[in-house]
């Protein structure tokens, strides 16, 4: 079984920086927002020269590639796929004209096995997730912070619930971190695995205080 990570936040927030530290040899890049990634130097690191870097929003291919890495490329140890949001929206308006239940339905299925066949691939593989997020208010004012979906459809769903650990990227005083715990949010990671409730953003960090997981 792989592991799955999702790192969650808004946008500027670093989920894209906090990859700077990986191994670009053993590292696989889907750029689903088609943005370019956030570091200098990254285009070194990451091209089509290397073979380590897809710009793709079509959820169906993402997949097929995920697979195809999984099973014929036992040097890469890690695939980032950066944002699920990008699948999501790309889907949405490919699918604009089309009316009726059946189409978020579609939707929300096409995201979910994307992130339930993550799991079934081998156990040296690390498969990374990054989401954007917002913040409900309710009437008393309380917030409370989740992954941004399309559709109630995966709102009932709660893509969360598919994850063991999702981090909560945020900017503290200039500085970047992860929220390791609850705290307004659905941000969770399994139990001993961090000392504290913020943490350095660096992806590379937090996989190895998941290695015994």
């Amino acid at each position: 079984m792989s592991k799955v990570i999702c790192i969650m936040g808004e946008s500027g927030s670093g989920k894209t920086t906090s990859m700077r530290n990986l191994d670009p040899k053993s590292t696989y890049y889907i750029d689903a927002d088609k943005k370019g990634l956030s570091w200098k130097g990254w285009r070194k690191q990451y091209n089509k020269e290397n073979k380590n870097y897809l710009a793709c929003d079509d959820a169906n291919i993402v997949r097929q590639y995920i697979k195809r890495i999984a099973e014929a490329c036992p040097g890469v140890k890690v695939i980032v796929v950066d944002t699920v949001n990008g699948l999501m929206v790309a889907d949405e308006m490919r699918r604009s004209k089309e009316k009726g239940y059946d189409k978020w339905v579609d939707l929300a299925a096409c995201v979910w096995d994307l992130v339930c066949e993550a799991y079934t691939y081998r156990d040296d593989l690390t498969i990374i997730f990054t989401a954007h997020t917002q913040t409900d208010h309710d009437e008393a004012g309380y917030m409370f912070t989740r992954i941004k979906t399309s559709g109630k459809k995966l709102d009932k769903i709660c893509l969360e619930s598919k994850f063991t650990t999702v981090l909560l990227s945020k900017c503290v005083d200039g500085a970047y971190k992860f929220e390791t715990q609850a705290n307004n949010s659905t941000a969770k990671s399994p139990m001993g695995a961090f000392d504290q409730m913020e943490i350095d953003n660096d992806i590379v960090e937090v996989m190895k205080a998941l290695e015994d997981y």
